[in-house]
């Protein structure tokens, strides 16, 4: 369930990125807004990153998206170790640097939703071939 989360969030993301780029500033800038929405972020990725690994090995490119949990993980627990204020001020520079491409950053964020729920689609497919 959450990895089909995080395929719609990321869907979602991608269509205001380029839909309605001054919300998805909005919303992404809203992570940095204090230490609890900064925390709460921070376990959210953890949370993310796990399931990925742990979905990996039922998804097509298995790998791929192995490695982009641990990435999850890994850079949240290094933001975990830094004071959130750090956090804050690296988002308010690069979320709208970032956000001047919004296209870009809705069509990746579209792809990585719509093959993140097909690699789940796939590899579900797969292992109720390979079952029956």
């Amino acid at each position: 369930m959450v990895v089909v989360g995080v395929g719609l969030y990321l869907l979602g993301l991608g269509l205001a990125a380029l839909l309605a780029p001054r919300l998805a500033s909005r919303f992404l800038l809203g992570f940095t807004s204090s230490a609890r929405a900064h925390y709460a972020e921070l376990f959210t990725r953890v949370l993310v990153g796990g399931s990925l690994m742990a979905a990996a090995p039922r998804l097509a490119a298995s790998g791929v998206w192995a490695v982009f949990g641990g990435v999850l993980v890994a850079t949240s627990l290094v933001m975990l170790c830094l004071p959130w204020r750090w956090h804050q001020r690296f988002a308010q520079r690069s979320v709208p640097a970032a956000l001047r491409h919004a296209a870009w950053v809705g069509v990746g964020a579209l792809a990585a939703g719509a093959g993140l729920l097909g690699a789940l689609a796939v590899g579900a497919e797969a292992q109720g071939l390979s079952a029956g």
